[in-house]
């Protein structure tokens, strides 16, 4: 009996033994994995570090960037504005005396001659009151001839003969007046032009001085300027402008600047000036034109992509790239013209200035290009510019 009741203690202390054997058996081999993390640990660290035990510099990543090379071209400068066509000569056709319109010979849209009779008031009023007048004149100049000879003999005084002849010569302007009068019907176009308006039917009673008609000459047109006085010394009579109509996209029409006002508006700090063009080709008055006056042309200037100019810090730059950098270099600007500008100290032909990214550009920073150009392209590129530059001058 005391056999068996000792024999699951003997067996309780077996297990618990086992168990505490294989504990110590893990607390063990969890050592050497935790030495091998820490040598991990001290060769990353041991990088990260410089030779002198001090950080090392992170090396600076290269900005991509777009390049231009500076090359010789033509350049112009030149004003640009817009405005509105006019027409110099214009007329308003009125009626000179009164009377119901009978005939109407001309159009909205006629080119119409001085003198042309454009339409016909009735004409027998006028008419009937110049017969009076040329009978009255007529009685008149009999009644002066039988004084005269009245006078000769004394059968008359000649106070009698000095009232006859008063009233003949008042006779006669009224008789001319009369005439006036019926030439007044007939409505003629005061200058050469087109028919712009017209304002009357057939059949209207036309009132004294009512508008009939508008004429434009249209052979002449004119666009007034109004330039800053900055530009003053530039503006010169005679100069060659270009206009483009909105009407008419594609097409260039040539004039000249006809006058120049010598006096700049106190207001507006600007001046008059008007460009002349010559009409037809499908220009009208009251369209509306971009007008560019060219003052100044060369035909083989240093030029860059006007993009790549850096403005501000009180003088003009450009990011040039050296050696695998953007070198910021101050330069001199002449002719801005369209898409490019005009270099006139700073750069030499050949080089690459950055054209996009220079935003985030600083001088001395490593740069990407990401155009570059091969050598072959870029002896091609100055070539196409310097067969521009003498097709201009041609």
């Amino acid at each position: 009996m005391k056999t068996s009741r000792t024999s699951p203690m003997l067996r309780t202390t077996a297990v618990l033994a086992l168990a505490i054997s294989l504990a110590l058996a893990g607390c063990g081999g969890s050592e050497p994995a935790a030495e091998g993390d820490a040598d991990a640990k001290a060769e990353e660290t041991a990088q990260a570090e410089g030779k002198d035990g001090k950080p090392a510099e992170k090396k600076a990543e290269a900005v991509p960037v777009e390049v231009a090379a500076v090359a010789k071209r033509a350049i112009s400068a030149s004003y640009s504005g817009t405005a509105n066509l006019e027409a110099p000569s214009e007329a308003q056709v009125v009626a000179k005396t009164s009377g119901v319109l009978l005939q109407l010979l001309a159009e909205e849209g006629d080119q119409v001659k001085a003198g042309q009779v454009l339409a016909r008031i009735d004409p027998d009023r006028p008419r009937l009151e110049m017969e009076r007048a040329r009978a009255t004149m007529r009685k008149l100049e009999n009644n002066y001839r039988r004084s005269q000879e009245l006078l000769a003999s004394k059968l008359v005084s000649a106070e009698a003969s000095d009232q006859i002849r008063y009233d003949l010569e008042a006779a006669r302007p009224a008789y001319e007046m009369a005439q006036l009068e019926l030439s007044y019907t007939n409505i003629v176009a005061p200058i050469d032009g087109v028919i712009a308006s017209r304002s009357v039917k057939p059949g209207n009673l036309i009132q004294l001085n009512s508008s009939l008609f508008r004429i434009v000459d249209d052979s002449r047109l004119e666009a007034v300027l109004n330039v800053p006085e900055r530009d003053l010394a530039t503006m010169q009579e005679g100069l060659a402008v270009r206009m483009t109509a909105d009407a008419m996209p594609g097409k260039v029409f040539e004039g000249v600047i006809d006058r120049v006002s010598p006096v700049v508006d106190g207001g507006s700090g600007t001046f008059r000036v008007v460009t002349a063009f010559a009409g037809g080709e499908g220009l009208r008055p009251g369209m509306f034109g971009r007008i560019e006056v060219v003052y100044d042309r060369r035909a083989d200037a240093l030029t860059v992509p006007r993009i790549a100019l850096l403005e501000g810090e009180g003088e003009t730059a450009v990011y040039v790239v050296r050696e695998g950098k953007a070198v910021r270099t101050p330069v001199e600007t002449g002719h801005l013209s369209g898409e490019l500008a005009e270099i006139r100290k700073g750069l030499s032909e050949g080089e690459q200035v950055v054209t996009a990214g220079k935003i985030t550009l600083r001088d001395g920073a490593a740069v990407e290009v990401l155009n570059a150009p091969t050598a072959d392209a870029a002896g091609a590129e100055v070539d196409v510019a310097h067969v521009a530059a003498a097709e201009a001058v041609r």
